[in-house]
């Protein structure tokens, strides 16, 4: 399991609960706009945490920390993570399980199994302009449609989410993403943060105002929209 991070407490990542986040490398896709670039782009050359590190650590926090996120990168792609979440279950722990939603098998498996209590899954773009945003030429679109089905019929809860980028996110595509997501339990419009670690540092974000016009578009279809990163 390529742990490649460790934030011991966060009050932001799981709503509603007090919890530490594992980062994990490596991703199947290549947003150009990605905050944790160096996990998609440069994994192989962060150094690993040992997972006997990780576990001694949650043993300790028991009883102090309500659940664990983890995230990436792309939780997916790593071979070992039912074994993960199922150890994170088995200390008590409730597990928030952040997702591109490009496997939609292993998130079918995972849920059936009690391993994820809370589901977020990023919603790249629309459905006409997803390939590009992700830069992949071979994607498959029905991959993402389907988990979004089975989120939605999961019984967990779960929030959709997109991180808002004025050069590759256009009122049009804000629009197309509300009908398409329409009545979901939550949807967070993310405002785009520059960093080092983006890895295309040539993309800029829309106002705080334009973001609140967006969020009242959406609640036509999505009645729970909100706005994070939002100063």
């Amino acid at each position: 399991m390529e742990i490649k991070g460790l934030a011991k407490t966060t009050l932001l990542d799981y709503p509603g609960h007090v919890a530490a986040t594992l980062f994990v490398g490596n991703c199947q896709f290549k947003c150009p706009f990605c905050h944790n670039g160096s996990l998609v782009t440069k994994a192989s050359q962060l150094p690993n945490i040992p997972l006997e590190e990780v576990y001694a650590f949650l043993e300790k926090r028991r009883g102090v920390l309500d659940g664990v996120c983890v995230t990436g990168g792309e939780p997916t792609f790593q071979p070992d993570l039912r074994e993960l979440l199922y150890d994170i279950k088995s200390m008590g722990y409730l597990v928030k399980l952040d997702t591109n939603g490009y496997d939609p098998i292993q998130l079918d498996h995972l849920f059936k199994e009690g391993l994820v209590d809370y589901i977020a899954m990023d919603i790249k773009n629309s459905q006409e302009k997803y390939a590009k945003t992700v830069g992949r030429t071979d994607f498959d679109l029905t991959r993402i449609k389907l988990s979004v089905d089975l989120i939605r019929d999961s019984g967990l809860d779960y929030e959709f989410r997109t991180t808002v980028v004025r050069e590759l996110h256009s009122i049009d595509d804000m629009y197309e993403i509300a009908r398409w997501l329409e009545g979901s339990m939550a949807y967070y419009i993310q405002s785009y943060v520059a960093s080092e670690d983006v890895i295309m540092p040539i993309f800029s974000s829309y106002s705080k105002d334009e973001l609140m016009a967006i969020q009242a578009l959406m609640k036509e279809y999505i009645p729970r929209v909100f706005l994070r990163g939002v100063d």
